[in-house]
């Protein structure tokens, strides 16, 4: 062994190790990777005989599940363990009953914080590990990985448990949540929920993280819910109801894997909202939409869906679009009359993603169908306008111009031009004579160079 070798080539002297206490020597166990190369040492001498049996800290890497459980009963208690890790190899094919068995073993050490992490390849082959969780009396972190809870004892609570992490697991979530008075942190993260229902109930939680899941239906109660974060896709329409009246912090995402949201030949391919309890940093809804003319003429519901999302007030929208040469004012227009948004926001930024290839709709496209230029809006809260990708063609200063009439109390206005636009001395005069006009806010154009040019010290055209 590496250690016994150390020892005959000199660079540890076994009289000098011998004369360390127990708690030092525990400490040097403590450094290594594995249970298993601590309970090897035994072999040095009979000074560190069953010394890794008085470990706090217990992690098996890559042991057979076969060999766990006797060496938990060598494990001298009390005083309890304060970390308890297993890691079970990928090939390793335990059964059910082994592990739910090895899990009755654990409740014995009683850990403070707890981690399981068992082979990926179950799931794969479609055999879940369905556990039964047992009660963990003094733990206060459990991590789970790749299991299906079946179900938590009649009975059974967690009293001191304040974060629960979930990774690639499924099962009666709200079942082990209603077993967990204290619980502060929940993580979820590769959930897979049989119902494709997202359902958080808690009396106690304050911060919720989940990543990376498939749903039709969030459902979240939780009163004391500080901050959120949440990453989920929907495929066509989803189900919301949060109700966190003291969240703080929020970070929201949804991405949309069908083209089934949709206004005109727009449909919407991903939706956040992000809040943070910081001076200076307006709250953010943040929209991403795309073309796709043979959409037309489905019945819109976009603005259905976007509504169902704002779970907190924002002040900022974000619209990246995707226009492929389209007429986009419609669309802009039609957002800013869902009531949520024209009556909060206070700062509109859109940025035109551009495609390589130069494209233009053809005649008749049902882009222009809306008469958007027509219509009138109240922005009364709107203080500044950001358009990145200006082309300066002539429904884009339609928009401009839409924007600047129905915000009175717009105060700063920045448009980034394209290399086409900068380029052009007939947009750039076409620009500053729109901003002469309508304009009696702080007006900024951004060359593609980077240049910045001030409109208000700019001579008349």
């Amino acid at each position: 062994m590496e250690f016994r070798s150390a020892c005959r080539l000199g660079f540890l002297d076994p009289d000098c190790i011998s004369t360390l206490t127990d708690d030092l020597l525990l400490l040097i166990l403590a450094r290594l990777p594995c249970i298993k190369f601590a309970a090897c040492t035994s072999t040095l001498s009979r000074r560190w005989h069953s010394l890794w049996a008085h470990l706090r800290q217990i992690i098996f890497r890559e042991v057979m599940f076969d060999s766990i459980e006797p060496v938990l009963g060598q494990i001298s208690c009390p005083p309890a363990v304060s970390l308890l890790e297993i890691h079970a190899p990928e090939q390793d094919m335990a059964s059910t009953a082994q592990v739910n068995s090895l899990l009755s073993a654990t409740v014995e050490l009683e850990p403070k914080e707890f981690v399981a992490s068992f082979p990926s390849s179950f799931g794969l082959l479609g055999r879940s590990i369905i556990i039964d969780l047992p009660c963990f009396h003094r733990t206060t972190y459990i991590m789970l990985d790749n299991v299906c809870i079946r179900s938590v004892p009649v009975g059974i609570e967690f009293p001191m448990l304040e974060t629960l992490s979930l990774l690639h697991c499924n099962g009666n979530l709200n079942a082990l949540l209603s077993c967990c008075p204290r619980l502060c942190t929940l993580l979820l993260s590769g959930i897979l929920f049989e119902t494709c229902d997202l359902r958080v109930n808690s009396l106690s939680l304050q911060e919720l993280v989940v990543n990376s899941f498939l749903t039709e239906h969030v459902n979240i109660v939780a009163p004391m819910l500080k901050k959120m974060e949440i990453l989920f896709t929907v495929m066509l329409e989803v189900n919301i109801s949060v109700l966190a009246p003291i969240m703080e912090n929020v970070w929201w995402y949804c991405c949309y894997t069908e083209e089934s949201i949709v206004f005109g030949i727009w449909y919407l391919e991903m939706l956040g909202l992000q809040a943070a309890d910081r001076q200076g940093q307006l709250p953010l809804l943040h929209i991403r939409a795309s073309v796709d003319s043979s959409l037309f003429p489905y019945e819109p519901n976009f603005a259905r869906e976007i509504e169902k999302h704002m779970v907190v007030d924002f002040s900022l929208l974000e619209l990246d679009l995707k226009t492929d040469g389209h007429v986009f004012g419609a669309l802009v227009f039609y957002l800013l009359q869902i009531n949520q948004i024209s009556s909060s926001l206070q700062k509109l930024k859109i940025i035109l993603l551009r495609s390589v290839v130069k494209e233009e709709c053809p005649i008749d496209c049902p882009c222009e169908s809306a008469n958007w230029r027509s219509q009138a809006i109240s922005l009364t809260a709107l203080e500044e306008v950001e358009i990145n990708g200006f082309e300066g063609v002539d429904h884009e200063f339609d928009l401009l111009k839409q924007l600047l009439v129905f915000a009175p109390k717009l105060k700063k206005i920045i448009v980034r031009l394209t290399q086409e636009v900068s380029s052009s001395n007939t947009r750039h005069t076409k620009i500053y004579n729109v901003f002469e006009t309508y304009a009696s806010a702080e007006c900024f154009v951004y060359l593609s160079s980077g240049l910045i040019e001030d409109i208000q010290n700019q001579p008349s055209a």
